[in-house]
């Protein structure tokens, strides 16, 4: 990575964490409908970049969101599990572009974009809310808390990639 991905990485990571921690995690619609925008960090995170970092970094943004929130752990464990995953999913998304490297997430369709960034989302949220909840007697709640708040992140995170991407004109 250059020193300019280095610096645009560090201030999304600390920004994202801070923003979740004093403004997302007090937000909740019904009791068990929560945004968790930290993880457009992974999302976002360069595809060339160091796979052992991110899953590092991962676990640091998890843990700090864990020790702000009091949760224990489960943020952790889901943002360590999706930047695990994330090649396959990569893989799985973009196909033969993503073995090559010749993906830009700004510059793929729309639908690949979407299913890349859903899967994603999903996949944290079951993660945590399985461990958060931990009891197969509540699996509805399980999942009805994974598709809820699954869908709110989407809409917040699609909102925040429209936001602040960078038109250029070539």
């Amino acid at each position: 990575m250059q020193n300019n991905e280095i610096f645009i990485n560090g201030v999304r990571f600390l920004g994202l964490l801070f923003l979740q921690v004093l403004v997302l995690n007090h937000v909740n619609f019904i009791g068990y409908i929560n945004p968790y925008l930290y993880i457009i960090f992974i999302l976002l995170y360069p595809f060339t970049g160091n796979k052992s970092l991110l899953i590092f970094l991962s676990f640091l943004l998890g843990l700090g969101v864990d020790v702000f929130s009091d949760s224990g752990g489960v943020h952790a464990a889901a943002s360590v599990f999706i930047a695990y995953i994330r090649p396959l999913i990569l893989k799985f998304s973009f196909g033969v572009s993503y073995e090559y490297n010749a993906i830009k997430l700004n510059k793929v369709k729309f639908a690949e974009r979407l299913l890349y960034i859903a899967v994603m989302i999903f996949l944290h949220h079951i993660v945590l809310f399985s461990l958060e909840i931990f009891s197969t007697a509540r699996i509805l709640l399980v999942l009805k808390a994974t598709l809820f708040s699954g869908m709110l992140s989407l809409l917040l995170i699609l909102c925040s990639l429209l936001l602040f991407s960078r038109n250029k004109t070539d």
